[in-house]
């Protein structure tokens, strides 16, 4: 594999399983200096020095679709070898055990599970909109971020809950603390979109292709 830092640009595949905001993430990941492009079965992805996993929509659409298009296998044994990996918004809640809505399993990759926020006087579901992620350390992929709080897009009802401290990369207040980003190794998910979130999304992009360079 060839680092982001040479002469060729980190070739970077955009899961394609018939839903979520695939263009305007490859989009995004081109302008962050990828050679991106959408990967609409797992054979095509499997070349790749990184993958990124857009979604959105219900999580037992999302998970149907995974099923359909042969890809939760891939996704699986692509995280369990510490391959560069991002995940945005439903793509970040797909990867634990199980969600509220209807009862849905996702992939099961990080111990934990998805709950809606909770009806509360005044509070607005969806989160829509700009919020900060207050980031726990900094590093490389907090490069050119402010750690204490950097504002990001969000649009989404439901939260993760994780059962392991150690995933929490970022946190947001909305009804509380709630985790709004996961890192384990080269694998990274985010509740908010980046592609979405204009200079400062396109620099976590840039950070994030960082994880190919070993």
């Amino acid at each position: 594999m060839e680092a982001a830092g040479s002469s060729r640009r980190p070739r970077v595949a955009v899961i394609d399983y018939g839903m979520g905001n695939l263009r305007s993430v490859n989009r995004a990941m081109v302008a962050a200096g990828a050679d991106a492009y959408l990967a609409s079965s797992p054979q095509a992805a499997e070349g790749a020095d990184a993958v990124v996993f857009p979604g959105q929509g219900a999580m037992a659409d999302c998970m149907a679709c995974i099923r359909r298009n042969d890809f939760e296998g891939f996704i699986k044994e692509w995280i369990a070898t510490d391959r560069p990996f991002l995940g945005v918004c439903m793509g970040l809640q797909v990867l634990f055990e199980r969600s509220e809505e209807a009862d849905v399993p996702g992939l099961g990759v990080f111990p934990g599970v998805v709950t809606r926020f909770p009806s509360q006087p005044g509070l607005r579901i969806p989160h829509m909109g700009w919020n900060e992620a207050i980031f726990k350390e900094s590093s490389t992929l907090t490069a050119g971020l402010a750690v204490g709080g950097e504002p990001f897009y969000f649009v989404h009802s439901y939260r993760v809950v994780a059962t392991d401290p150690a995933l929490v990369w970022c946190e947001t207040d909305y009804a509380g603390r709630f985790i709004s980003g996961v890192r384990r190794g080269r694998v990274l998910a985010t509740q908010f979109h980046p592609e979405k979130s204009q200079v400062k999304g396109l620099q976590l992009y840039r950070n994030f292709l960082t994880l190919t360079d070993r």
